[in-house]
């Protein structure tokens, strides 16, 4: 990346603007997690050049991805390390093959188009609120042939989930805290008889993973999983010539603070 590129210049303007504040611990901080941005970048255009936008492994390996994310990390998803905590649990979802898939927060379709490859009998309802990820969702699900199985919506409310009741629907949920008021069963009584994995985004609510225990843990089985950052990268190969900090920096996915998961089985006679 040249020194004269956009996003170069853009950091350079960042970086100026931070050092004229008055210097603290804070003020590092920004600034490495600003260069870690755009070493990131440096390494994702490496890697598309080198292997193109193809998913290297993971749960996901072979699917046609795109060029950059709607929001957040990149490389991750194209290297298939992309919250990989969570995959033994997204495989078992997978061997479940629940006939409808509930996508709340559906992004650019990673979950989305990614889900409808592997479960090619499954209906999958993709929903966001922003105009730009669901047109890219829309050409993520075309450039894989399974736009026939994704229906994109735009804004999923509680009260929906009633449209999905007793159809042994699977709920993938991302949606930056707004959890706390999506699920609850107290409001939408057909979340009893669904499958949930959902991101805890304890940055904007605190406490809201053990909220969200306690309300379903009548007719759930639910499990915590924690990402304390560790990743396993199988591909590519080349990775392993770059130095440790540009490996750590190809996997990672730009998080500031904890985001917990939450798997949510329903329990048997629930």
């Amino acid at each position: 990346m040249s020194a004269n590129s956009p996003l170069t210049q853009a950091i350079y303007r960042h970086l100026e603007n931070i050092m004229a504040q008055p210097h603290s611990p804070q003020q590092l901080q920004e600034m490495l997690r600003l260069l870690g941005k755009w070493r990131s970048a440096v390494i994702q255009n490496t890697l598309l050049k080198r292997n193109g936008m193809r998913v290297l492994s993971g749960i996901f390996k072979g699917m046609e991805f795109i060029e950059q994310s709607s929001e957040g990390c990149h490389v991750p998803k194209l290297i298939g390390c992309y919250e990989q905590p969570i995959h033994p649990f997204v495989e078992a979802a997978i061997r479940k093959e629940h006939p409808v898939v509930i996508n709340i927060g559906c992004a650019e379709g990673y979950y989305a188009v990614g889900l409808a490859m592997r479960m090619p009998n499954v209906k999958i309802f993709a929903y966001d609120i922003d105009n730009r990820s669901r047109e890219t969702c829309r050409s993520l699900a075309d450039k894989n042939d399974v736009s026939d199985q994704i229906i994109i919506r735009e804004l999923f409310e509680p009260k929906n989930f009633a449209e999905f009741n007793q159809k042994n629907a699977l709920v993938f949920c991302d949606i930056e805290g707004a959890e706390k008021d999506m699920l609850d069963p107290a409001v939408a009584p057909a979340l009893k008889s669904m499958d949930i994995i959902v991101e805890c985004h304890e940055e904007f609510v605190p406490g809201i993973t053990d909220i969200l225990i306690k309300r379903f843990q009548d007719s759930h089985v639910c499990t915590r999983i924690d990402d304390i950052g560790h990743r396993c990268i199988e591909e590519p190969r080349w990775m392993e010539t770059l130095g440790h900090m540009d490996q750590l920096l190809a996997s990672w996915e730009w998080r500031s603070k904890a985001t917990p998961w939450l798997v949510m089985n329903q329990k048997i006679g629930t």
